[in-house]
């Protein structure tokens, strides 16, 4: 993918490890079932390598009355604890389609509390008004736009990369 003229393409290969956070200031917004359950300017990127970013929202500009945390947890060895979260909007009942830290890694304290969304399991998400796709798999939520160029981890056979 080629990147817009005013974004610099980004290759996930010279992203850091262990993952760099950066603040995003353009449009971001995530919709499910038909209305807005997020919409910031004040998202946080994450970048890690082989990974397409993931954009953690705020939590006063996410529709909390929709997401409602559900059982099991995972652990990510930079920054800790996630918990899941159900997003439910009317009969819209999307298992598990986001997630949050209550209690990161002093050095991703700034997302603490913030929601990350997979795309796949929403309606769709939005980055400078550009949908985006999701990352492959059905563990990690990158969110690929124009500007990021793979190969991505996620696919089969990418586990041990």
């Amino acid at each position: 993918m080629a990147a817009s003229a005013d974004r610099a393409a980004e290759s996930v290969w010279d992203y850091p490890r262990p993952p760099a956070v950066l603040l995003d200031d353009r449009p971001v917004r995530v919709e499910c079932g038909g209305h807005t359950v997020a919409e910031t300017r004040h998202a946080i990127r994450v970048l890690e390598t082989s990974h397409p970013p993931t954009f953690y929202i705020p939590p006063q500009d996410v529709r909390t009355d929709l997401l409602f945390l559900t059982e099991g947890r995972t652990w990510c060895e930079w920054k800790g604890a996630a918990r899941y979260w159900d997003v439910i909007v009317g009969d819209a009942v999307r298992s598990r389609a986001a997630w949050s830290y209550a209690s990161p890694e002093p050095a991703y304290a700034a997302i603490r509390d913030y929601f990350a969304f997979y795309a796949s399991r929403v309606d769709r998400c939005l980055v400078g008004g550009e949908e985006v796709q999701a990352q492959e798999g059905d563990f990690y939520g990158g969110w690929i736009t124009e500007e990021v160029q793979g190969p991505f981890k996620g696919a089969p056979g990418t586990h041990g990369w």
